[in-house]
């Protein structure tokens, strides 16, 4: 008796253990504003926005997540400022060459989507290298999307397709997808109450859940209590990738 009820005790915790996204994506919104709010220089709030950043990564890594995404820089932030575009180029390009280091202790991969033909040289070559240094990690995958458009990627996959001279399905186009390998999108998160998927990973996202939150990126980016609010969140909801619960639906007698 003790050993069948130490066996229906193990299952009882299993069942109950939470539901956790395998990929998180963030649209990292709210820099600007976060640092106005403080009377910053806008620019400061991009600074703010990468502070801890290794750490959200290392905390969600830890709690059975394998793949994270952060939407940096869409192909439409072009038309920002030179001087805040500028700035950003470089953020970028420091923060990459630290992440380095990050994915070899860690044994990360880290990715970089979108199109690299805008980019300066330097960063260019910095997104090459990191992807190299990188490319054997299996701790988990960490993915930035820079200089990238959700529309594009998907005329550039239809190009590559139509090129390949072969029909495709859904499985086989995915492979012409520049984050095709990359897992379905279980659970995305935008910050600073927008309420917009704006041309993000429209492929991945489509039986993604959505979350959005009132706080901006440096914000979130920080608070341990919000990444666990984004786990708890996704543990609530009831994923039925167009399915139902069984029913009588007829209502008639059996």
């Amino acid at each position: 008796m003790l050993n069948l009820f130490k066996k229906k005790n193990r299952t009882s915790v299993a069942a109950d253990a939470p539901k956790i996204p395998k990929h998180i994506a963030f649209i990292c919104d709210g820099n600007r504003r976060w640092a106005e709010a403080r009377g910053l220089p806008p620019l400061a709030g991009h600074r703010a926005g990468i502070a801890n950043f290794e750490n959200l990564v290392d905390w969600f890594i830890a709690r059975g997540v394998t793949t994270i995404t952060f939407f940096l820089f869409s192909t439409e932030n072009w038309n920002r400022s030179q001087e805040e575009v500028d700035f950003l180029m470089d953020l970028f390009y420091t923060e990459l060459d630290k992440n380095m280091k990050h994915a070899l202790e860690k044994n990360l991969r880290y990715r970089v989507i979108g199109s690299r033909d805008r980019l300066p040289a330097r960063l260019a070559k910095k997104c090459d290298e990191l992807e190299s240094a990188s490319a054997e990690g299996t701790a988990g995958t960490v993915v930035f999307a820079l200089n990238y458009g959700g529309q594009d990627e998907i005329i550039a996959a239809t190009n590559a397709a139509i090129a390949a001279g072969a029909p495709v399905d859904k499985e086989t186009f995915e492979t012409f997808l520049d984050t095709g390998e990359l897992l379905p999108i279980d659970l995305m998160v935008r910050t600073s109450n927008e309420f917009r998927i704006s041309n993000f990973l429209l492929w991945k996202l489509a039986y993604a859940e959505l979350l959005f939150v009132p706080q901006h990126w440096p914000d979130l980016v920080r608070s341990e209590k919000l990444w666990q609010y984004t786990l708890d969140e996704y543990a609530k909801r009831n994923r039925r990738f167009g399915g139902g619960k069984k029913a009588n639906y007829s209502g008639r007698k059996k």
